[in-house]
């Protein structure tokens, strides 16, 4: 019999995003390994842009604004994911810079009555000639809007 994973729940601000946890993402005790969890935020994340036109296509980036990095990530773990199988990441931004991004997220079961993790992520936008930060496009403050806690 086929499981369809359900559509992630609506929620109040930000947006939700399944991430699979596969089994080379445990650690030997069966456990999601700390430092996939910046993995699995980076593929929600990738995920969401992507799926608004903002991403790498064809070795190309499809807007200036993929070209960015991530200057600070915080995470505080509450409870273990023990196994394989889809995770709700919950994020949103609470802050849009002229070249910065400051996000913050939490890892919850589908049902969301646990929360696994939450922390925050720290981005800033740069010109791929000289590294230094440049302001983002339209196109992704647009997307953005949509993603800001208190638009």
């Amino acid at each position: 019999m086929s499981h369809a994973l359900a559509e992630p729940a609506a929620v109040e601000y930000g947006h939700v995003e399944h991430a699979m946890v596969h089994f080379d993402d445990l650690d030997a005790m069966g456990l999601l390994h700390n430092a996939r969890y910046a993995v699995l935020l980076e593929r929600a994340l990738s995920a969401y842009w992507s799926q608004r036109g903002v991403a790498y296509r064809n070795g190309a980036a499809s807007t200036p604004d993929v070209f960015h990095a991530v200057r600070e990530f915080t995470i505080t773990y509450r409870a273990p994911i023990t196994g394989t199988g889809p995770v709700a990441v919950h994020f949103w931004l609470e802050h849009l810079g002229t070249s910065s991004a400051a996000y913050a997220f939490r890892f919850h079961s589908l049902d969301d009555t646990t929360v696994y993790a939450e922390g925050t992520r720290a981005v800033v936008r740069l010109d791929p000639a000289t590294m230094r930060p440049a302001p983002w496009t339209d196109t992704a403050r647009a997307v953005a809007g949509t993603l800001l806690r208190s638009a």
